[in-house]
């Protein structure tokens, strides 16, 4: 039998047993909480208060391509998230407090908005694909001006939902710096028209696709005019354009000093316009305006430097008078009684080829370098049902727009030509193209073509009209809007975060 002493002894060696087990139990438990809650925001989390350098230059791990000859997209963007989550990083205070210099803070800030502007033209991409893989919904398909729709489009659903993300997001900055008359100036009538108008549109106040703040841009214009070089700076018989040149290379000068947006991209989202001859030659004189910048030219040739894939064509539209109204409509197919038409000076040796071969040899295709005396180029143009376009000097021509105008199938002969939005239109379903090779098998080309297609062809450069129009107000889908969408196409093919590195 147990007496209660020793009971009493035994319940107390059990207690103060039970008491050192705990003790052995809860102490390390407690020092291990402890150290976890000392160096976990340092060393155990996967976020770290130092803002790191990648924060803001990546975020787009993957690159896109949107080749000159297609809307469609290669890639599918991933979630976008680094630029909200430099926002965070630069509204936290214990980052400001962490060792941070003010110009760092900067540089974060300005990143973050760039990161924003990369972000949408992703968002834009997979927009675009998502058209191009399942069309557009029926809802955006309602547009009150007009739908792109029919065979005179590569892909008449990229196209139209391009043109309204172009609509939301595209935003252009115009350097202010230079003086008229050669910069945010240009010539409206003459062949030359198209730069001086394109010139005057993006320098007016309520141009919705203008920014004054140049943080929030895309691209950023380079306001001056070839054109209006030529005019004051070239000696006519001197063949010498250093000067021109150097007024180009001067710009770039100022604006790459004064600014910070050309040398962050080598110049890659800033572009420049230009409808004369020498525009190439010009932006030669600083390599990245030629090699990186996009450049906007109506001497769209390949064979001399022009490169689709950066570079967009530009139409040269000639407007006499600078008018702008009756330059449109034609007589309908069966009041069309000659089968092709061309007048022009002797530029160039396509030219050369096309009189030597036509001129004065047949009644179903009159070649003239001057029309006989009291007949009018235009009424020509509109009884003839294909119209004659060979480059001259240079590739471009306005005979293009105007056979389109008067409503006669365009007839494009030359070498190494991008005709003006290529990426968007397709070309051989309104017009006919001609290798300078083939110049003498012209009538068997064009009366090869059956009456069924002829008319097809002819309805669609009725279509394509809308186009090429230009409006004093310019209107939706018109050649002003069409060369910002060029433009805004080259622009989504630019990843500025390429150039951080």
């Amino acid at each position: 039998m147990i007496s209660k002493e020793s009971k009493s002894s035994s319940s107390s060696f059990w207690s103060s047993s039970s008491f050192l087990v705990l003790l052995a139990v809860i102490v390390p438990l407690a020092l291990i909480s402890v150290l976890v809650f000392t160096l976990g925001p340092t060393q155990y989390s996967s976020w770290s208060p130092k803002p790191s350098p990648f924060t803001w230059r990546l975020g787009f791990p993957r690159s896109y391509s949107f080749a000159s000859s297609s809307l469609v997209e290669t890639g599918t963007p991933p979630h976008v998230f680094i630029a909200n989550e430099t926002i965070q990083l630069g509204e936290d205070e214990n980052i400001l407090k962490h060792n941070q210099s003010d110009e760092t803070t900067q540089m974060v800030r300005r990143y973050s908005n760039l990161e924003k502007l990369e972000a949408g033209l992703a968002r834009a991409r997979a927009s675009i694909r998502k058209a191009v893989l399942f069309g557009n919904l029926t809802s955006t398909r309602q547009d009150p001006d007009y739908v792109p729709q029919g065979p005179i489009y590569r892909n008449d659903n990229a196209f139209y939902r391009s043109y309204l993300e172009m609509e939301k997001l595209f935003r252009i900055y115009v350097y202010e710096e230079g003086e008229p008359p050669m910069f945010h100036n240009g010539i409206c009538k003459s062949i030359y028209s198209t730069e001086g108008r394109f010139i005057h549109e993006m320098e007016k106040s309520d141009n919705i696709f203008r920014t004054k703040d140049p943080d929030k841009a895309l691209v950023y214009f380079l306001p001056f005019s070839i054109v209006m070089m030529v005019e004051y700076l070239y000696v006519p018989g001197a063949h010498d354009i250093k000067g021109i040149r150097r007024s180009v290379v001067d710009y770039i000068n100022i604006i790459s000093t004064k600014h910070p947006f050309w040398n962050r991209s080598l110049g890659a989202d800033h572009f420049m316009l230009s409808c004369h001859d020498w525009g190439p030659t010009a932006s030669a004189s600083v390599p990245e305006l030629s090699n990186k910048s996009i450049r906007v030219l109506c001497n769209a040739n390949t064979s001399e430097g022009f490169n689709p894939s950066k570079d967009a064509s530009f139409p040269e539209i000639n407007l006499p008078t600078g008018e702008t109204t009756g330059l449109i409509g034609g007589p309908s197919p069966s009041r069309r009684s000659l089968l092709a038409f061309f007048v022009g000076r002797l530029h160039g040796h396509i030219r050369y080829l096309l009189l030597e071969q036509w001129k004065n040899k047949d009644q179903d295709v009159q070649v003239y370098d001057q029309l006989p005396k009291g007949v009018s180029y235009y009424s020509m143009l509109r009884k003839s049902r294909f119209c004659l376009c060979p480059s001259g000097y240079e590739v471009a021509s306005p005979r293009v727009v105007e056979a389109i105008y008067a409503e006669c199938v365009p007839v494009l002969i030359s070498d190494s030509y991008v005709p003006p939005f290529s990426d968007v239109l397709n070309w051989k379903s309104f017009s006919v193209q001609i290798a300078v090779k083939d110049i003498p098998n012209i009538k068997n080309i064009l009366m090869g073509i059956s009456q069924r297609q002829y008319l097809r062809m002819q309805r669609r450069v009725k279509q394509v009209q809308r186009h090429f129009v230009v409006n004093e107000s310019p209107k939706r889908f018109d050649v002003f809007h069409m060369t910002l969408h060029s433009i805004w196409l080259r622009r989504l093919n630019i990843h500025i975060k390429d150039y951080l590195k």
